[in-house]
């Protein structure tokens, strides 16, 4: 379970160094994502979870 709090709080401190850090860059990506049909769209969100897995594996492979 703390396992769970801890890639949350990892989500949330890079999501929130991306707005704090750069919003203007935050919303030109907003604006090319709203431009993309929904197909493109699924596309990036799937390969975005393969790579995801991908990293976890590693990460369960070096025993983290």
């Amino acid at each position: 379970m703390a396992t769970i709090f801890l890639a949350f709080g990892l989500v949330l401190i890079v999501e929130g160094l991306a707005y704090a850090l750069a919003p203007s860059l935050v919303e030109r990506m907003l604006e090319v994502l709203r431009s993309l049909p929904e197909s493109a769209r699924r596309q990036v969100g799937l390969i975005t979870i393969v790579i995801g897995v991908i990293l976890l594996w590693i990460a369960h492979q070096l025993g983290v």
